[in-house]
């Protein structure tokens, strides 16, 4: 599932094989930019902000690209076999003299003047991978609207960017609260560790291949997917629930022992296999 550290990761494998090098093939799959024509630029670089990613390019474009749930870019050697999905899910291609990278179920493609890419992500809070971190910032962000529940305000982008769902629901049982309770109620010691935590998690697992909160291998998370097996710390069913502004509704695991407290009731029951 992309979040942060896999957005960077990306953004990282890409700068690689294009960065410093002029395109030799270009072609955008989306209606509104399927005529431009990149091919003799030189990309300059690959940068990620929050879960968007920005492909520069001489003469001052900016291709913009956001994952979401299934997106992907894939990096191949020239003349090596594309395994990202059918052909008809790709949505980009860019390539140069020794690799391409192709963009499979992009619900994002975007082609912008790079003095335009606060269209697209200047609305961002604080990125927790990038240089204008700013956990004090990212704080006040998250306190702003005291009545919302803690989870919805930590996938909220304007407030800090990177948190998807899987750091979302870790993030909270590592705070020992749930993700219903009032971000205004979240003791003050708490609350200051908050962002310092969502940092580390992050810029751990960006190197990573298998992402993990709980540094043990073969037990990578401690809540997210596991419902409805037992806590790792003590050994209660984790549950699982929608949580949502009404708008989009996202699966939320917690363990209702070690994060007591504001919960919906009942929980809804998932396969074990259903929940990753």
């Amino acid at each position: 599932m992309p979040e942060g550290d896999t957005v960077w990761q990306t953004a990282r494998r890409l700068h690689d094989a294009l960065a410093g090098k002029v395109l030799t093939r270009s072609d955008l799959r989306v209606p509104r930019f399927a005529t431009a024509d990149l091919t003799g630029r030189t990309v300059l670089d690959v940068t990620p902000r929050g879960k968007h990613l920005l492909t520069r390019v001489e003469g001052g474009l900016t291709l913009h690209s956001h994952l979401r749930m299934d997106g992907a870019w894939k990096v191949y050697a020239n003349g090596r076999r594309w395994g990202g999905g059918p052909g008809h899910q790709i949505r980009a291609i860019l390539g140069n003299a020794d690799r391409t990278a192709v963009g499979y179920r992009l619900p994002v493609l975007e082609l912008l003047r790079t003095t335009d890419e606060h269209r697209a992500v200047g609305h961002l809070g604080p990125d927790l991978l990038g240089p204008d971190w700013d956990p004090d910032r990212a704080l006040a962000n998250l306190l702003q609207d005291p009545a919302r529940p803690l989870g919805e305000a930590l996938l909220d982008q304007r407030n800090l960017a990177g948190i998807g769902n899987v750091y979302k629901s870790e993030l909270c049982f590592l705070l020992g609260v749930t993700p219903w309770l009032p971000v205004g109620d979240l003791p003050a010691e708490r609350a200051a560790k908050l962002p310092g935590l969502a940092k580390r998690l992050l810029e751990t697992n960006r190197d990573r291949l298998i992402r993990s909160t709980t540094g043990s291998r073969g037990q990578d998370l401690f809540v997210y997917g596991r419902a409805p097996r037992p806590c790792l710390r003590c050994r209660t069913s984790v549950r699982v629930a929608d949580q949502g502004d009404g708008s989009r509704e996202r699966p939320t695991y917690w363990c209702p022992t070690c994060q007591p407290g504001l919960a919906p009731a009942p929980a809804r029951r998932v396969r074990r296999d259903a929940a990753g």
